[in-house]
């Protein structure tokens, strides 16, 4: 047999075969197919990231004057005495001057009704005991002028011979804040989307939704003085405020 007849055992040694090649060039093409295919999708992600937080984050605040609607007046007084019928007898002198007090102010019997009664008694070191008897009143009323009346005039009792104790003022109350909640909570989120504005103005941009939004507590303070106190207790007008937190995309 000659050399020019002998054909090696495997043609494709040292090489791949056509089909090989094909499957190869085919694997290839898949592969950088989907790193294309993934890199947009990856990209484009990361633009709708990026265009997600691209937000700004403001509050708004919104402030409404009222006038209180209930005043309440718990009147506490005290007689002291070393006979016990003396100064149960005294308060009793006292809870009628008051009942003719507010009866010619123009309140109506039931305005005023008793809340609670006590009696103590103390003995000093020479054995003379006293005693003291504590009388509460308390005045409930829608009726706000005529209430800054009474306490226009609340030395008057005092004239009348009634010991007033400590704690005995009265308290103007708001109780209509669910009417007005709706359009301060509106209004506060319009104050915020005017501070949205602003800043998407310096931005070069445009408000868009809302993306979330956190109410506030509603507070009620004295419209003329430091919240709480006698400052808030001693007046009828109040400022109800409200702060909201919104956050709003930026187009």
């Amino acid at each position: 047999m000659s050399g020019d007849d002998v054909q090696p055992a495997n043609a494709t040694k040292g090489g791949l075969s056509e089909p090989a090649n094909l499957r190869w060039f085919g694997t290839a093409a898949i592969l950088a197919v989907g790193m294309v295919a993934g890199g947009y999708l990856l990209g484009d992600g990361l633009l709708r990231a990026k265009d997600a937080e691209r937000s700004v984050t403001v509050r708004g605040l919104a402030e409404r004057e009222v006038t209180a609607d209930l005043a309440t007046w718990t009147i506490s007084y005290s007689a002291t005495s070393g006979s016990l019928a003396e100064a149960q007898d005294k308060v009793r002198r006292d809870t009628a001057s008051i009942e003719s007090f507010f009866k010619e102010l123009g309140f109506p019997a039931d305005a005023l009704q008793p809340t609670g009664a006590n009696v103590s008694s103390n003995t000093d070191y020479n054995r003379v005991t006293t005693y003291t008897v504590r009388q509460r009143l308390a005045l409930r009323t829608t009726d706000i002028a005529r209430a800054q009346k009474a306490v226009a005039r609340q030395f008057d009792l005092v004239g009348r011979g009634v010991f007033l104790e400590e704690g005995s003022g009265m308290a103007y109350t708001f109780t209509k804040l669910n009417d007005i909640k709706p359009e301060m909570v509106a209004e506060a989120t319009r104050d915020a989307r005017a501070a949205a504005q602003q800043f998407a103005e310096d931005s070069s941009s445009d408000v868009g939704k809302i993306r979330d939004a956190t109410q506030g507590y509603f507070e009620i303070e004295a419209r003329d003085g430091d919240a709480g106190g006698w400052g808030s207790a001693d007046s009828p007008f109040k400022k109800v405020r409200v702060v909201t937190t919104v956050s709003f995309t930026l187009d």
